[in-house]
Parts: C-alpha cells; sequence; structure tokens
C-alpha cells in the first residue's frame, strides 16, 4: 500500500499554497480578462447587427426615396410631353387654319388676275379683230 511520508503532507501543503497563490495571481485575473474580452465582442457583434440593420434601414429607405423620385420625374416628363404634345396640335392647326387661309386668298388673287386678264385679251380681240377687219377691207 501507500505510505504517506512527511513530504506527502509538504507536497500537499506546497501543492495547495501555489494553487492558492496562483489563483490569486494568475487564474481570477485571466479569467477577468476572458470575461471582459467575451463581452466586448459581445458587444461588438451587437454593435455590428445594429449597425447592420440600420444600414439596411437606410437602403430600404434611400430605394424608396429613389423610386418615388423617379416616378415624380416619369410624371413630370409625362405632363410636359403631353403639353408638347397639346401645344404642338394646336401650332399645326392654327397653321393648317393660315395655310388653308393663305390659299384661298391665292385663288382669289389668281382669278381676279384671270378675270383681268381675259378683260384685257377680250379687249385686245376686239381691237385686233376690228384692225383685222380694216385691214382686208382696204385690200
Amino acid at each position: 500500500m501507500l505510505e504517506f511520508n512527511q513530504w506527502f503532507f509538504v507536497l500537499l501543503a506546497n501543492f495547495l499554497i501555489l494553487l492558492f497563490v496562483l489563483n490569486a495571481i494568475l487564474f481570477k485575473p485571466l479569467a477577468k480578462i476572458f470575461k471582459e474580452r467575451e463581452t466586448a465582442t459581445a458587444g461588438a457583434l451587437d454593435e455590428a447587427k445594429s449597425l447592420m440593420l440600420k444600414k439596411d434601414e437606410a437602403v430600404e429607405r434611400m430605394n424608396a426615396e429613389l423610386m418615388s423620385a423617379k416616378n415624380k420625374a416619369r410624371e413630370i416628363f409625362d405632363s410636359l410631353r403631353e403639353a408638347g404634345i397639346a401645344r404642338q396640335k394646336e401650332m399645326l392647326t392654327k397653321a393648317e387654319a393660315e395655310a388653308v387661309e393663305l390659299i384661298e386668298k391665292a385663288r382669289k388673287e389668281l382669278q381676279t388676275e384671270a378675270e383681268k386678264a381675259r378683260a384685257a385679251l377680250r379687249a385686245d380681240i376686239e381691237k385686233f379683230s376690228d384692225e383685222i377687219v380694216s385691214r382686208l377691207v382696204r385690200v
């Protein structure tokens, strides 16, 4: 069997003293450092998660604002395009009316000039016919 001699108690006392000293000097401070490190890591992870959520919310808000701005720009573009088309139709209608008026005016002027030319030609024809008759009678 095992024999307990004086060295056993010395070694046991030495072990207990060393365990108490190392616990006070090394193990407790290391445990405290590990706990602080774990707390800091967990806090950093929580902070990173909250920042990630804030980023996601900001991105969603920015996308919504961007979509809203696109829709507003599309509405403005459509309204301006419709106004432009209406203005173009108005101007075309006005130009057509002016063109019809000018054409009618030109037709009237042509008819007037044609009548004047016909009247002048009739007068000239009568003159020429009288002259031809007078020359033929003289011969």
